[in-house]
C-alpha cells in the first residue's frame, strides 16, 4: 500500500489514495485477515482517509477563492451541460 505520511516519500495523488483506500476496505470487509494484519491495514486506511480529506478540503478552498468576486462575495454561476441552453436568453450554447 502507498504510504502518505512518511518523510522523504513521494506524495501520491488523490485518485491513487482513494483506490488504495477502496482496496483496504474490500480486504477488511473480507474478514479473512489475522488481527495484526487487519490493524495494519486499518491504520493505513486511516492515513489514506485523512490524506483524501485534506486534499478535498484544499480543493474546496481553491474553488472558494476562484468563485468569489472582487468584493469577496460569492458569484453564483449556473452549471451548463453540453446540450443545455444558455440561462440568460434560452439560446442553445455554442457548439450545440
Amino acid at each position: 500500500m502507498p504510504k502518505t505520511t512518511k518523510r522523504g516519500s513521494k506524495e501520491i495523488r488523490f485518485e491513487e489514495a482513494l483506490t488504495g483506500l477502496e482496496k483496504i476496505v474490500a480486504q477488511l470487509e473480507g474478514g479473512d485477515l489475522p488481527l495484526d494484519d487487519a490493524l495494519k491495514l486499518f491504520e493505513e486506511g486511516v492515513r489514506l482517509s485523512r490524506f483524501c480529506s485534506a486534499k478535498l478540503d484544499e480543493a474546496e478552498r481553491r474553488i472558494d477563492i476562484l468563485m468569489k468576486g472582487a468584493d469577496g462575495e460569492w458569484q453564483a454561476m449556473p452549471f451548463q451541460g453540453e446540450n443545455e441552453e444558455n440561462v440568460e436568453d434560452g439560446t442553445p450554447r455554442e457548439g450545440s
